[in-house]
C-alpha cells in the first residue's frame, strides 16, 4: 500500500545543493524532521567539484571543511603569451566522500535515495512507488529547469583520473592551461595531482554548443599527458559536464519552469556564477541561509530562496556582459586572450573575480583598457547587439 511519510522539510535531490542543505540543517536544526531524496542509489553522482578557499565566507567554512579531499595553496596558468604562479588556497570534493559525509551526518530514515520523484510542490513531494511525501516545505534541488529560457552559452569538459606508471612531476594545480590547440572555442587543460602517481586531467572548452565529441576529448587527453612525459597505466574514473554560461535571458521565466511557487536551490535557482558556470559557492550560502531562517514553511522557503536567486541574478550583469564579450566579441580561437588579458591582473581582483563578489574598482580594471577582441564587437556585446 502506498504510504504518506510526514517530515518538517523535504529536499528533493541529493546533488551538491540538497546535499548541504540537509547537512546545514543537521547541524543547525537537529530537532527537525529532514528528508532527502535522490533517485540514484547514491549522493551527489559522479562529480569532483572544486573551490578556491575565497569563495567561501569564514563564518561557513565548518560546512564544506568535512567534505574537502585534497588541498593546495597555490596553482598554475599557462597562456601562448604569458604563465603565471598564484598563490590561493583551492580544494577539491569528491561525490564519493561528498555521499560518505551525508551519509554519516544525517540519520537512517532522513536519506530517500533510489526513489524516483513525479512532482514536487510547496509541501508535498509525490514518488513513483506511490509513496507521498507530506512537508511542511518542500526545497527542489534537481538539477536545471527550462535553460531555453536563458542566453546561453557552454562549458563542457571531460575529465579523468588516472593512475599512473610513474610518478608525474606536477608541482600544484594546473587550473588552466591554454597553451593547446584552441578547438571548438576557448579549449584548456585542467589538470590536478592528487599523488605522486595519481593525476586528474581534464579537457575544457567555452563553446557554442553543449555537444561533446567522448572520443575526440578522450584523444586530446592522452596527446596532453603524452606531450607533458606522464605515463597512464589505466583511468580509474571519467566524469563529463555541461555547465551553462549566462549572457541574459528571463529569470523569472526560468524560476517558474522549475516549478511554481516551490523553493529551489542550485542550478534549478539560477544560482551559478553566469561566467564559470560554477555554483558550489552560491550553494554554500543558501544552505547557511536556509538553516538559519526561522520559518521552513512551503511558502516562506519560497519567498527566501527567490528572492535570494533573485538579488543574485540582478547583482550578476557585469558577468553577464563579460560572457557576452567572450561569446560573441571574440573569434572562437581567440578567445582565449580575453583569459589571457585578465590573468595579468591583480590576485586579489581574480579570487573575487571567481568568488562572484568584484568590487567597483575590480569591474572598472577588468574593462580598463583595450581590449583583446575588436573594439566595435566588444562594444556591441555590452550593449547585447552582437
Amino acid at each position: 500500500m502506498p504510504a504518506i511519510i510526514h517530515c518538517d522539510v523535504a529536499i528533493v535531490g541529493g546533488g551538491l545543493s540538497g546535499g548541504l542543505i540537509a547537512l546545514a540543517l543537521r547541524r543547525k536544526r537537529p530537532e527537525l524532521d529532514v528528508r532527502l531524496i535522490e533517485g540514484a542509489p547514491v549522493l551527489g553522482g559522479n562529480h569532483l567539484w572544486s573551490f578556491f578557499a575565497s569563495d567561501v565566507a569564514e563564518a561557513d567554512r565548518w560546512l564544506v571543511a568535512p567534505l574537502v579531499s585534497y588541498g593546495w595553496t597555490s596553482y598554475d596558468v599557462a597562456f601562448p603569451d604569458h604563465a603565471r604562479t598564484l598563490k590561493a588556497s583551492y580544494y577539491s570534493i569528491e561525490s564519493e566522500r561528498f555521499d560518505q559525509v551525508v551519509r554519516a551526518a544525517l540519520p537512517p530514515q532522513a536519506l530517500m535515495t533510489g526513489r524516483k520523484v513525479l512532482g514536487a510542490s510547496a509541501r508535498a513531494v509525490v514518488l513513483a512507488d506511490g509513496d507521498r511525501i507530506e512537508a511542511g516545505g518542500v526545497i527542489d534541488c534537481r538539477g536545471a529547469g527550462d535553460l531555453t529560457k536563458l542566453d546561453l552559452g557552454w562549458q563542457k569538459f571531460m575529465g579523468r583520473e588516472l593512475a599512473l606508471a610513474e610518478p608525474h612531476a606536477l608541482r600544484r594545480p594546473v587550473v588552466m592551461d591554454a597553451t593547446v590547440t584552441q578547438l571548438d572555442g576557448y579549449r584548456f587543460v585542467y589538470a590536478l595531482p592528487f599523488a605522486a602517481t595519481r593525476l586528474f586531467v581534464e579537457d575544457t572548452y567555452y563553446s557554442d554548443t553543449p555537444d561533446i565529441d567522448m572520443a575526440a576529448l578522450g584523444r586530446r587527453i592522452d596527446a596532453w599527458t603524452q606531450a607533458h612525459g606522464i605515463t597512464v597505466d589505466v583511468v580509474t574514473r571519467e566524469e563529463t559536464g555541461v555547465l551553462p554560461v549566462a549572457m541574459g535571458g528571463d529569470f523569472e521565466e526560468y524560476w517558474r519552469s522549475g516549478g511554481n511557487r516551490v523553493a529551489k536551490g542550485g542550478m534549478r535557482a539560477g544560482l551559478f556564477h553566469p561566467v564559470t558556470g560554477y555554483s558550489l559557492p552560491d550553494a554554500v550560502r543558501l544552505a547557511g541561509l536556509i538553516a538559519g531562517a526561522g520559518d521552513l514553511s512551503g511558502a516562506a522557503l519560497h519567498e527566501l530562496t527567490h528572492g535570494y536567486a533573485r538579488r543574485q541574478w540582478r547583482r550578476r550583469g557585469f558577468y553577464r556582459m563579460l560572457s557576452a564579450m567572450l561569446f560573441r566579441a571574440a573569434e572562437p580561437a581567440e578567445r582565449y586572450r580575453i583569459l589571457e588579458r585578465f590573468y595579468r591582473l591583480d590576485a586579489g581582483l581574480i579570487a573575487r573575480f571567481y568568488a562572484g563578489q568584484s568590487s567597483l574598482l575590480d569591474r572598472a580594471r577588468v574593462l580598463t583598457g583595450r581590449p583583446p577582441v575588436p573594439i566595435g564587437r566588444a562594444i556591441a556585446a555590452i550593449r547585447g547587439r552582437a
